[in-house]
């Protein structure tokens, strides 16, 4: 079993930053693609970055220029640094992840729980 361990929500003000954590732990045999999602009272489930197993990354638009994905692959990490927040950036962050578990052959994708970030004075 694969389990997500996501981190890093709270309570921020207009302008402030917020630095997200998602850590994938158990019978992982390799892990491809890890990402961010979001979801706003209301609204779909957006991208918000994501990140290659060699690193190149991409942005939605409302992320470019505020946002940076990073990961760590000895730790099986991906982090999602948020600054210059905004009260648009409300929403529940999901970690997202591609992997192979051992023993398996195929590519499977898993979701984490959800953590609250809220942008507001």
């Amino acid at each position: 079993q694969v389990q997500l361990a996501e981190s890093g929500g709270g309570l921020v003000q207009p302008g402030g930053s917020l630095r997200l954590s998602c850590a994938a732990s158990g019978s992982i045999s390799r892990l491809y693609a890890m990402g961010w999602y979001r979801q706003a009272p209301g609204k779909q489930r957006e991208l918000v970055a994501v990140i290659a197993s060699g690193g190149s990354t991409n942005y939605a638009d409302s992320a470019k220029g505020r946002f940076t994905i990073s990961r760590d692959n000895a730790k099986n990490t991906v982090y999602l640094q948020m600054n210059s927040l905004k009260p648009e950036d409300t929403a529940v962050y999901y970690c997202n992840v591609e992997l192979q578990e051992m023993g398996s052959w195929h590519r499977r994708t898993k979701w984490g729980q959800g953590t609250q970030v809220t942008v507001s004075s």
